[in-house]
């Protein structure tokens, strides 16, 4: 359920019952205090009269509300709402997160949606009660809390870190948001021994359940050979950041009862957030999985594979483009065919891997060297190959960017305006970059197959049918179809990247 959809009388009884389901959901300021907590809070539930609820920590800190020390509403994971959303306020969200104000300013989000910036902050404020500045701001604190209570990361380096433009900004906001200075906030903490201090290793929050090892069988049937290295229980692989080559590994920690956490190591310290919050896409930690499988299991037939994998996670992606030319080279064949193939792409034309990211040898080509050299070792048939050549140099010209805070539809209309690109491979981009919830594949054989294993309608019209039942999680719909029981590899289309 969505803020906007619910009362204030439902938002009250979620409060009441403690419900962690809404933590991150929305906020409670408690007026007789001063102090906002998450919905699960343990303290005594406040009289209904002195409750305000917010959308947003930064509508909570901009109304004057300073966050709980006994909840910490700043450590549960992100709304889920944002990734239901395609408007402005949902891809404003989602480009926040990625770091776009501290790069270039409110301009530049405002220039990336198409809005004015007066006009996207009325909308913002309207939203979520808090304008672009103020978002980003509650964003830098949430990172800020995090390296303070989980690393030995010197302060100095933590303010940049967390995008602050002065250790007295940082100071000043820590402060006010937490009504404590960063060394009392990092005297809270838990953190972890770190003999290597240029590497942060973090705890990542997500809602339960989640389908840590199908995640993790996903991206390892997929890895490319000195770019990606994974197995059973983590995942590594280098990738660029706007300061430079950056490295993480994400993995369960047996002393932690499989808690998920992040290795992590940047270039520059500003693009640790946008690090961060990648990997929190990649492995979509900000889903609400209770509200997915509640409506899933509505449906008699797709009861079976809900309860036999319970929290499905639906991939993102680390970088936009690089999935679109995965997802072409692996149209129509199978997922070790696709493997081998962008093996030698990037053997020949990936740069090495940075020193700090042991195990991998490469990182996937740059567009602008796929364009210019990608004739000498794609393979297949002549219009794949022209087809990837044409899409990787309309990209390296900028004649198409992709992006995680892009306009679905919008998105779909210019990758389909690419030759050798057809609605499959559209909607499967659109699916894992803008986190759509309710893609639905039909066109995918994987996918059709897996709905014939369930029992379900082998016409096509007929499937598209029965899975509107499933909106507006169709996308999970879709995984849970391809984790069905398996069949034996064929030469088909489906989920090759």
């Amino acid at each position: 359920m969505n803020f906007q959809d619910m009362s204030f009388d439902q938002r009250y009884r979620a409060v009441q019952s403690r419900d962690h389901r809404f933590d991150g959901l929305f906020v409670l300021g408690v007026k007789t205090t001063g102090i906002y907590c998450r919905p699960s809070c343990p303290a005594r539930t406040p009289r209904a009269e002195n409750v305000q609820f917010f959308r947003a920590s930064a509508a909570a800190h901009a109304a004057g509300f300073r966050a709980c020390k006994r909840c910490l509403p700043e450590a549960v994971p992100g709304s889920p709402e944002w990734n239901l959303r395609g408007d402005i306020a949902g891809r404003a969200m989602r480009l926040i997160n990625d770091g776009v104000i501290d790069q270039h300013g409110v301009s530049g989000l405002a220039q990336q949606l198409g809005y004015s910036t007066r006009h996207l902050t009325r909308i913002l404020r309207e939203e979520t009660g808090a304008g672009p500045l103020a978002l980003a701001r509650a964003h830098r604190a949430q990172t800020a809390r995090l390296l303070l209570t989980q690393t030995t990361m010197p302060m100095s380096d933590i303010a940049f870190s967390a995008g602050f433009s002065s250790i007295r900004q940082f100071n000043d906001t820590i402060r006010e948001v937490y009504d404590l200075s960063p060394q009392q906030v990092r005297g809270h903490g838990h953190r972890t021994a770190q003999t290597d201090t240029a590497t942060v290793d973090l705890s990542l929050s997500y809602r339960e359940p989640i389908d840590l090892p199908g995640l993790f069988a996903w991206f390892a049937a997929r890895a490319i050979p000195g770019v990606e290295l994974a197995d059973d229980f983590s995942y590594a692989r280098a990738i660029r950041l706007p300061g430079g080559p950056a490295w993480f590994r994400m993995y369960t920690s047996p002393d932690s009862a499989g808690h998920l956490r992040l290795q992590a190591r940047v270039t520059e310290m500003q693009d640790l957030p946008v690090l961060m919050s990648r990997v929190r896409q990649l492995f979509n930690l900000d889903a609400d999985p209770v509200a997915v499988d509640t409506t899933l299991t509505s449906l008699p037939a797709a009861r079976p594979l809900i309860a036999a994998l319970p929290g499905v996670r639906v991939a993102g992606c680390m970088d936009p483009h690089e999935l679109l030319i995965r997802t072409m080279i692996g149209q129509q064949i199978s997922v070790a065919a696709a493997r081998t193939i962008l093996t030698r792409i990037t053997t020949g034309l990936g740069d090495p891997a940075p020193d700090f990211a042991p195990g991998l040898t490469r990182m996937f080509p740059t567009m602008g060297a796929l364009a210019e050299r990608g004739s000498s070792v794609l393979r297949g048939p002549k219009a794949r190959q022209n087809a990837v050549l044409n899409a990787a140099e309309t990209i390296a010209k900028g004649e198409l960017s992709l992006g995680f805070g892009d306009d679905p539809d919008e998105q779909r209309a210019s990758l389909l305006a690419l030759k050798g690109v057809g609605p499959w491979t559209a909607d499967y981009v659109r699916m894992r970059v803008t986190g759509d919830p309710d893609v639905f594949l039909i066109g995918d054989g994987a996918l059709r197959a897996g709905a014939r294993r369930a029992g379900l309608p082998a016409d096509k019209a007929e499937l598209l049918a029965w899975a509107a039942q499933a909106s507006p999680w169709r996308s999970y719909l879709t995984t849970h179809l391809w984790r069905a029981p398996t069949v034996p590899a064929q030469s088909q289309q489906g989920d090759p990247s």
